[in-house]
């Protein structure tokens, strides 16, 4: 299953409280591929930053890194067409066209802009970090 993670749950993932970790774990066994650009590397580096500092950006940068390199399991590609998808919050289409482009099949997200993706005709669907535990159990 191949996946894109908004920011607010990878601050989630990454965050003191571990409700989410069986989708770390999931990442890190193969069983969960994810999705990467540089526009969302770039966002998630500026929030956890901002947020956590740049310690724990560094963290889950190198965390990101290993995945992909032992894994596998990170596919980093450059979305050549804007969508235009989320039309609530044009900011959030970065991870909308990533996902397309990658033929994901969820945004985990708790962002109800990623509501017009549902209904959008395109492969990937938005769900939320529970939604998705759940898929996983």
């Amino acid at each position: 299953m191949r996946v894109c993670l908004d920011t607010n749950v990878l601050l989630q993932l990454f965050g003191t409280r571990r409700k989410y970790a069986p989708i770390i774990d999931a990442l890190v066994d193969g069983r969960v591929e994810l999705a990467l650009s540089n526009e969302i590397l770039l966002e998630y580096e500026e929030i956890l930053t901002e947020l956590s500092g740049s310690a724990r950006w560094q963290q889950v940068d190198q965390f990101l890194h290993q995945l992909s390199a032992l894994r596998g399991n990170v596919l980093f590609v450059e979305p050549h067409y804007r969508f235009a998808v989320v039309t609530g919050d044009p900011d959030d289409d970065k991870f909308v066209d990533c996902a397309i482009a990658a033929e994901a099949d969820h945004v985990i997200t708790w962002d109800r802009h990623f509501d017009a993706l549902a209904c959008a005709g395109y492969k990937p669907r938005p769900i939320t970090p529970d939604q998705f535990l759940l898929k996983l159990a």
